[in-house]
């Protein structure tokens, strides 16, 4: 039975204002049609003399909540690929080993190659948390060749199962699934105050609403995401290396990041080389891109669309 709580008329308007942004959404088939991605790109006949950029949500609701804030002023810049991860919104496969950061890069290189060309210029891509990883995966599959510029943002690289235990205890959980997929009002609620710097108006906010948010958000393909928080090869030195990247990478942070806190920031940046540098997005927690969405966007700007005598 379809939800009639605030959580759908929240999804809807989302979704309008991706459409405003001149965005059509397309579901793509890959593998044969054992997968299919759900995305939002750049409209046909757009003009090929702006460049490509991929955006990558985070862990938790698809792509048009968490990139909604960036969208409309990208979209004059950019022509924009939004897709929704494997097993996030529209987007899964029949693969039942597909599971890792590195599967979901595969999935998105696919997706690329199938929306803009093989033959295309080279495209940046940007991801926020979870999506970061898969951003990290996504430069170093593809290479220079065909990733120009590459955003990490609000993404421990580094994860370790340190970081994992101290996440628990932040949140009051036994398992980083109970943090990530809350299905309470009080789990909900938990979560908000971690990604949020300022989650006071969330104090306040009822149960009901709270409850209705959880079971629209987190409760499609449940299993299938626990098996995505399983299947992360971060901090698993036999399946994962954090080497330096070859293209230009810029990192964001939120100052008060309570997911992956700020000191990690500084750790993936000196980790990730000289082509790394870091940025921090003051007075912010782990979603600057929702808290100050300004100047998010012109960090993302002013990195991806040097001046036409910066070095490159």
């Amino acid at each position: 039975m379809p939800s009639l709580g605030i959580a759908p008329l929240l999804d809807a308007y989302f979704r309008r204002r991706f459409a405003a942004a001149g965005l059509v959404q397309a579901s793509v088939p890959l593998d044969g049609g054992a997968t299919t991605v759900q995305c939002w790109r750049f409209p046909p006949g757009a003009s090929e003399e702006l460049p490509v950029l991929v955006l990558l949500h985070g862990f938790g609701p698809p792509a048009t909540w968490q990139w909604r804030r960036q969208v409309g002023p990208l979209s004059r810049r950019f022509r924009l690929v939004v897709p929704d991860l494997l097993f996030f919104g529209g987007s899964g496969t029949a693969a039942a080993d597909a599971r890792s950061e590195a599967h979901q890069a595969e999935a998105v290189a696919k997706l690329v190659a199938a929306v803009v060309g093989a033959a295309a210029a080279r495209v940046s891509v940007a991801g926020t948390s979870y999506g970061g990883f898969v951003a990290y995966h996504v430069a170093r599959l593809l290479g220079p060749a065909a990733v120009a510029r590459v955003v990490i943002a609000s993404s421990d690289l580094l994860k370790a199962d340190a970081d994992d235990r101290a996440l628990l205890r932040r949140g009051g959980a036994e398992r980083v699934e109970d943090v990530m997929l809350p299905r309470t009002p009080e789990r909900m609620r938990r979560l908000l105050g971690l990604a949020y710097h300022r989650p006071r108006r969330f104090s306040f906010t009822p149960a009901f609403v709270l409850r209705d948010l959880a079971q629209y958000l987190y409760t499609d393909k449940i299993e299938e995401k626990k098996e995505l928080i399983k299947g992360i090869t971060l901090g698993d030195k036999e399946k994962f290396q954090l080497t330096p990247l070859p293209q230009e990478v810029l990192v964001l942070w939120g100052e008060h990041d309570q997911i992956f806190p700020i000191e990690k920031a500084f750790e993936v940046a000196r980790q990730l080389g000289a082509n790394a540098r870091l940025e921090i997005i003051k007075n912010t927690g782990h979603m600057p891109q929702e808290e100050d969405p300004k100047r998010f966007n012109e960090a993302l700007l002013n990195f991806l669309l040097p001046a036409p005598n910066s070095s490159l």
